[in-house]
């Protein structure tokens, strides 16, 4: 059976930009992390090399660090033909807010992606309609974000307890 660094490798082989990075984690499986700049053309290797068919996304989640100013996207994803799952993470600045999307590469990131914006306030580059889907379009803030300061109304109605 091909493992995480079987993944890792293959990427670092035939993508060495991609920084791929097998993290250990505390808890629960590793996860590779790759460079934010080279993640379309990563996206689009790990779904169409045959040795990896990574063919399916099953989610993608949001995610901030605010102890080190980072947000980031991990994906979830799994081969049907291969038989290998994974996880890629994908961190930036906060102050940079922008991944490049994936939706033409697995069609499912579409409403996830949106998701991910409203809640965290990451734009993914060249999505076709990068637009809140769970908050109104006025809302203010990013509700998963760890240092999100809810509003104490909406218009015209509390939104405290």
């Amino acid at each position: 059976m091909k493992d995480i660094y079987f993944i890792k490798d293959r990427l670092l082989e035939l993508i060495p930009e991609s920084e791929a990075e097998v993290i250990e984690a505390k808890a629960g499986k590793p996860w590779i992390q790759v460079n934010p700049q080279t993640w379309a053309e990563t996206a689009k290797f790990l779904r169409d090399d045959s040795e990896l068919r990574f063919n399916t996304l099953m989610c993608l989640s949001g995610l901030h660090y605010p102890d080190h100013e980072l947000l980031g996207v991990a994906y979830h994803l799994h081969s049907t033909e291969n038989g290998l799952q994974t996880a890629i993470k994908v961190l930036i600045a906060e102050s940079d807010t922008e991944i490049p999307s994936v939706e033409k590469i697995w069609k499912t990131a579409d409403w996830h992606e949106r998701e991910a914006y409203d809640m965290f306030g990451i734009r993914f580059k060249n999505h076709p309609n990068m637009s809140r889907i769970l908050c109104p379009d006025d809302w203010e803030g990013y509700p998963l974000r760890k240092d999100y300061v809810p509003q104490t109304s909406y218009m015209g109605i509390t939104t405290e307890n």
